[in-house]
Order: structure tokens, then C-alpha cells, then sequence
């Protein structure tokens, strides 16, 4: 499985991006993805996840209302809509597919089993 994400870079404050995450070598539709992330000396955090349908969401407290996640199954490719962009977003971010088919949204890192090579994201102030 392959799992490349890109769509990180520098941005100011208040800013938006949009992360994307292609996948390749496992049936994409059938799995849950999730975002994380690693900000500088810091712990990996969860960030959102989707369900194996799209149509359940999860995200953490720190960007609900300002993040969004997406998944289109056509383009086996799973989204990550940031908007109004704060320096503590700053790191680099993570996308993940989940460990069995038809899966819900997790939080927890071990409920996903590959993972992407990472993008960086920061925030200027």
C-alpha cells in the first residue's frame, strides 16, 4: 500500500489549504482514512478521520469548524480542507488508512495500519 500526500506548504495566518492523499494497492473505497500530525517537539495528533462510506466524520476539538475531511472514492484520494489557518497548525501532517474494511472513524493511531510519508504545513503569523 502507498499512501502519498501532498498540498502543504507556507501560509499566512487565517490562510486555507487543502491537503490531498493519494492511495494505491488496497480497495480505497472500503476503508476509513485519517489525518494527524506532529508539530515541532511535539507528540502525533489526531486531526480528523472519515468513515469507510464518507459519510461519518470525526475531527479533533482544535480545528472542528475549520478543518474539513472528504474522500472520493473515484480518484482514490482522501482530502483535508483547512481553513482559517493559526500558527500552532503549524507541522507536518500525516494521512493514514485504516487496518480493516468498512471501518468507522477513529482518533487512535493504531486503528489505522499504513500511513503516508507526510506533508508540512506552516503557519506564519
Amino acid at each position: 500500500v502507498q499512501l502519498q500526500a501532498s498540498g502543504g506548504g507556507l501560509v499566512q495566518a487565517g490562510g486555507s489549504l487543502r491537503l490531498s492523499c493519494k492511495v494505491s494497492g488496497r480497495a480505497f473505497s472500503l476503508y476509513a482514512m485519517g489525518w494527524f500530525r506532529q508539530g515541532p517537539g511535539e507528540e502525533r495528533e489526531f486531526v480528523a478521520s472519515v468513515s469507510w462510506t464518507g459519510n461519518g466524520k470525526e475531527y479533533a476539538e482544535s480545528v472542528e469548524g475549520r478543518f474539513t475531511i472528504s474522500k472520493d472514492n473515484a480518484k482514490n484520494t482522501v482530502y483535508l480542507q483547512m481553513h482559517s489557518l493559526k500558527p500552532e497548525d503549524t507541522a507536518v501532517y500525516y494521512c493514514a488508512i485504516g487496518t480493516r474494511r468498512w471501518g468507522h472513524t477513529s482518533s487512535r493511531g493504531r486503528e489505522y495500519d499504513d500511513w503516508g510519508q507526510g506533508t508540512k504545513v506552516t503557519v506564519s503569523s
